[in-house]
């Protein structure tokens, strides 16, 4: 399967760059670009890519909005958010905004063909240091937030559990590990509570279990 991409970026140079290697793989196709968050809404509009790589910041609409916007959309693509600020605001506003991945543009070549890839297979690509960082934000908030019992209602002790265990970072073989169950049986509790709370993958997961309290700040077990 060919995974066609949309490579928004303000910088012309940077989308030349991002589109000659990628279009030496075999599997992706650059099928366009755009300069900027509101051209990226129209190109995705019309060219109904798999995965956008957006740009964070751009004139006219930054990449937070867009990636929000598009994920708002009926059919919506992957966004993997690609910047050279490794900052809090943009990490968790992306995240927060239904992106599915964060990278850095300084990242190797053969991580972003991992990272697009991942993201295009449903997964989400949030390495373990923004998962930290994550935690760390919400470890210190003066008020921390109070779990509901109505969210969790629908789930089971297993699919809570392995909740807790993702948005503590933990990858699907490390939570197989951890509960001596097969990474299958993981993955299955994994989509049932993505369908339960209406979750589009992990991301999504490691933010509503903060922001709902599902994870109390200083919390490890």
């Amino acid at each position: 399967m060919t995974i066609r991409l949309l490579i928004v970026d303000d910088q012309e140079l940077i989308r030349t760059g991002f589109r000659l290697f990628l279009q030496t793989q075999h599997d992706l196709e650059v099928v366009g670009e755009a300069a900027d968050g509101q051209e990226a809404l129209d190109r995705a509009a019309a060219l109904r890519p798999d995965v956008v790589l957006m740009d964070v910041r751009m004139p006219l609409m930054d990449g937070v909005e867009a990636t929000s916007r598009l994920t708002a959309s009926g059919s919506s693509p992957r966004v993997l958010i690609l910047t050279t600020y490794d900052l809090d605001e943009y990490v968790f506003g992306a995240l927060r905004a239904g992106a599915s991945g964060f990278l850095l543009k300084d990242a190797s070549r053969a991580r972003l063909l991992e990272a697009i890839r991942v993201v295009h297979a449903g997964e989400a690509l949030l390495s373990p240091s923004i998962t930290r960082r994550l935690i760390e934000d919400y470890a210190t908030r003066a008020a921390p937030v109070r779990p509901r019992a109505t969210v969790l209602a629908g789930l089971t002790p297993r699919e809570r559990e392995i909740l807790l265990l993702v948005a503590r970072g933990l990858s699907n073989p490390e939570i197989a590990a951890h509960l001596v169950v097969t990474e299958a049986t993981v993955k299955s509790h994994i989509g049932s509570m993505f369908a339960k709370l209406r979750l589009r993958d992990r991301a999504q997961a490691v933010v509503f279990a903060y922001e709902n309290g599902v994870v109390l700040p200083g919390s490890t077990g």
